[in-house]
């Protein structure tokens, strides 16, 4: 997976937020092959990680920091919170969240798209994270952002993949892309069909930090995103109409 010009070889990223305890977290890292791990600012800067600990395990992991701005509702917000990020974690990768809407968390694909601008003119490395609409696509991808997240339902509803024909249309749309099914991915059945549509990756959090064995969990996703992905690049047989035999019938037999 391409993310800005690095590639990583793991198609999954993981949420740290909701875990058991910071060792549950550290195990399921580990057990789902994970690269890059997402972090809230908000959070961090809230006390709820014990600091110190925190970080020791991101090393003891090796995996790469993606700071978001979850919880943000404005553009000003999202880019004082970007801006703070990149102090605290050092990274120009920035998990851009401009939620518009507070029972569903969509996002605000007009201010997500002047927050992409602005950061990306600043430097940023901007991973969007946005809806299946193209057209708002379209303008990310000309403000800056070489990286789009679209949902697959709603944060935190496990409700899968809702707007299947939406996600393959922006996969045709943008083939070059690197394109993250984010949100909404509750079993790992969700993250292969993702993966079968041919994006690159996918982002979880409470479908493992709140599973009833999270590392289990972890482990369970990274095969399906795997499975997903050799499914993608083996050129499944697409669905038909009508029925084919998959038993030649010539040279049956034949009874007078």
């Amino acid at each position: 997976m391409d993310i800005y010009d690095e590639i990583l070889s793991s198609r999954l990223m993981l949420g740290t937020a909701r875990y058991p305890s910071p060792e549950i977290l550290r195990q399921a890292i580990i057990a789902s092959g994970a690269e890059i791990v997402t972090v809230s600012l908000r959070r961090e800067s809230a006390g709820e990680r014990a600091g110190q600990k925190f970080w020791d395990l991101i090393r003891e992991t090796g995996v790469k920091v993606l700071p978001n701005t979850a919880g943000c509702h404005s553009v000003r917000e999202a880019v004082t919170t970007a801006e703070m990020a990149l102090e605290v974690f050092g990274t120009k990768w920035i998990k851009l969240e401009v939620i518009g809407d507070a029972d569903t968390l969509q996002p605000d694909l007009f201010g997500l798209v002047e927050a992409t601008r602005i950061l990306s003119e600043d430097g940023f490395q901007v991973l969007a994270y946005t809806t299946e609409d193209l057209v708002a696509a379209d303008r990310l991808v000309e403000a800056g952002c070489r990286v789009l997240m679209p949902w697959g339902s709603p944060i935190g509803s496990a409700r899968g993949l809702n707007n299947v024909y939406g996600l393959r249309a922006m996969r045709a749309r943008f083939p070059e892309l690197t394109l993250v099914v984010d949100a909404g991915i509750g079993v790992p059945s969700h993250a292969a069909q993702a993966m079968e549509l041919g994006y690159d990756g996918v982002l979880l959090s409470s479908a493992v930090a709140l599973a009833g064995d999270p590392v289990a969990m972890a482990r369970a996703f990274k095969l399906s995103v795997e499975a997903g992905r050799l499914a993608y690049e083996a050129a499944p047989l697409q669905p038909r109409d009508m029925a084919e035999p998959s038993t030649p019938v010539l040279g049956r037999a034949v009874f007078a």
